[in-house]
C-alpha cells in the first residue's frame, strides 16, 4: 500500500495509518522508517503501537518537504510478541508530492530604469 503526502513546499503533512487486530490476542508493533529520504518522515507519537484484541489503533506519520523532488521511504511495522504470538510484518510505501510553492515573502523595490 502506498501513502501519498501531498502538500505545499516546506509544509508538514500528517497522515494517520489505521491498523486493525482481528485476533483475540493483543498485538504490539515497532514502527521503523527506512529508505533514502527516511529522515524527511517522522513518527511524532513514538514508534510503538499496541492494538487490543479485536480492536484497532492508529499511528501518525509526518512529512516535511525540504526539496522539490518527490521523497520516498518505507514504513515497516514489525511485530513484537505479546503473550507468545506475534502478528505479520506490515509495510507501507511513503511518497511525497509537492502540489504548490508558497512565496516566503514579497520584496518591493523602487529604482530608476535609467540614469546617466
Amino acid at each position: 500500500t502506498t501513502i501519498e503526502f501531498a502538500g505545499a513546499f516546506r509544509a508538514t503533512v500528517v497522515k494517520k495509518v489505521h491498523l486493525k487486530n482481528p485476533s483475540i490476542k493483543t498485538l504490539m508493533y515497532n514502527a521503523t522508517l527506512v529508505g533514502r529520504e527516511a529522515d524527511d518522515f517522522s513518527l511524532p507519537d513514538g514508534n510503538t503501537v499496541i492494538i487490543p484484541p479485536k480492536g484497532q489503533a492508529s499511528i501518525n506519520v509526518e512529512f516535511t518537504s525540504r526539496f522539490l523532488h518527490p521523497a520516498e521511504a518505507m514504513l515497516l511495522l514489525m511485530s513484537k510478541t505479546v503473550g507468545g504470538r506475534g502478528g505479520a510484518t506490515v509495510t507501507f510505501s511513503l511518497k511525497s508530492k509537492i502540489t504548490h510553492i508558497e512565496p516566503a515573502g514579497i520584496l518591493k523595490c523602487k529604482s530608476p530604469c535609467y540614469e546617466l
